[in-house]
């Protein structure tokens, strides 16, 4: 089971450097991200998703590739990239993997207008070395799936990142 970690920020480039911070943590084996997305409410209360993945980039390559080889046993290699391109770019917007949209817009509409949210969705991890890394950032829980011990533990940690009003 994948644990879902919603942690939200003043601003959106401290999202994006806790994102950061955690594929580099992700390459050191400590964590394994299914899903990272940064929901940013920008000052006009416009709601926008930075995925990790985008799919539909990924789709239409692919499906250019196949087109073109399909295309060329039937003599119009142009025809089938075209066709090719647009129906992987068609199948991969369609994809969702990861975090559910729908959930994130509607995290994102509560936001305050010019903060940020970061949503993960880790396969497993290291707990206390990954805790460890995001103290330095701050942040505040806003939801989770991780037992109420865990929970804890995260968010005295990102407290202890605040400064001392």
């Amino acid at each position: 089971m994948a644990t879902l970690v919603v942690i939200g920020y003043e601003t959106d480039l401290k999202a994006e450097e806790v994102r950061l911070s955690l594929l580099k943590l992700q390459k050191e084996y400590l964590i394994d991200l299914v899903d990272a997305v940064v929901v940013v409410r920008d000052a006009d209360g416009k709601v926008k998703l930075r995925q990790l993945y985008n799919l539909t980039a990924a789709g239409a390559v692919s499906g250019g590739f196949w087109g073109l080889l399909i295309g060329m046993i039937f003599m119009n290699p142009l025809f089938g990239f075209a066709l090719g391109t647009a129906a992987g770019a068609m199948s991969g917007a369609l994809k969702d993997v990861g975090i559910d949209d729908d959930f994130m817009k509607k995290l994102g509409e509560v936001l305050k207008p010019g903060t940020a949210a970061l949503c993960v969705l880790i396969r497993q991890m290291t707990l206390d070395k990954v805790v460890e890394e995001l103290q330095q950032y701050g942040g505040t829980v806003i939801k989770t799936n991780l037992c109420h011990e865990s929970e804890a533990k995260l968010q005295t940690a990102l407290d202890a990142a605040k400064p001392a009003v």
